[in-house]
Formats: C-alpha cells, sequence, structure tokens
C-alpha cells in the first residue's frame, strides 16, 4: 500500500477511484456517473404500467360476468388484447415498469374467457343448426 494522503480540503483534486483489476467492486453505476443503474428505484418498486390493472379488471368482468350472463363474455379478447400489449411492454422496458403479474393474469383471463366465448358461440350456432335443419325442433312433444 501507498503511504497517500487525502486531498487538503478545497483541493480541486479528484478522489482516486478503483481500477477494475482491484479487489473491490465498481461502485453501483460506475459506468454512468451521476445516473442510477437501469430498473434502480429507490424509493420502492417501479411504477405500474398503465394498462396492467385495466387488462386484469377487463379479465375478471369476462370470466365472472360471463358465468353469470354470457353478454360479459365479449370483453375477453379486449382483455386478452390489452393484457400481452402489457406484458410485451414491460418485458422491453427492462424493468422500468411494474404491474407484469396483474398484466399476465389479465391476459389468462382474457384467454379463457375467449374460449368461453368461442363455446357459447359453437352452442347458438348449433342450435340454430339444429332449428332450421329439423322440422317440429321448437314444437312440444306432450
Amino acid at each position: 500500500m501507498s503511504d497517500s494522503k487525502p486531498p487538503p480540503y478545497g483541493s480541486s483534486e479528484p478522489e482516486p477511484q478503483p481500477h477494475w483489476g482491484s479487489a473491490y467492486p465498481p461502485p453501483p453505476g460506475a459506468g454512468h456517473p451521476g445516473y442510477p443503474p437501469p430498473g434502480y428505484y429507490p424509493y420502492g418498486p417501479p411504477p405500474k404500467h398503465p394498462n396492467a390493472t385495466t387488462a386484469m379488471v377487463l379479465g375478471i368482468v369476462a370470466v365472472a360476468g360471463g358465468v353469470i350472463c354470457y353478454l360479459p363474455l365479449l370483453i375477453a379478447p379486449f382483455a386478452w388484447f390489452t393484457g400481452s400489449k402489457a406484458v410485451r411492454d414491460i418485458d422491453e422496458g427492462g424493468g422500468a415498469q411494474g404491474g407484469r403479474g396483474e398484466a399476465v393474469a389479465g391476459k389468462v383471463l382474457g384467454i379463457v374467457g375467449t374460449a368461453l366465448l368461442a363455446l357459447a358461440l359453437a352452442a347458438i350456432a348449433f342450435v340454430v343448426v339444429l332449428s332450421v335443419t329439423i322440422d317440429g325442433f321448437w314444437d312440444d312433444v306432450s
């Protein structure tokens, strides 16, 4: 070790920085002085993506409402689309946005709701085809 004294107070000499070959790791964000590393938020988690909660709520309304009455199933494809776009944006952001779990939940619920919508439309089409092709399909059998 060398016997170096710290620079006197008020001097303009820069503080010695450790070099890459030293035994100590470089400080965080050493490549960009004055800027934190990407995805670093000192006061908590990163802000949520604006469409993450929207996708989750659309998915919940589509599936839960679709079980009660079939009309809310019509918004399931929108939940799927919104959730997929939010997940893609969050993954491309490199940690700058949060809410990935909510976006994935909206995407999955949108997929489930879209599958239920397809089954409901297939059942309606099946009943329509039967009612057109079979004479007396709607007649009472008493």
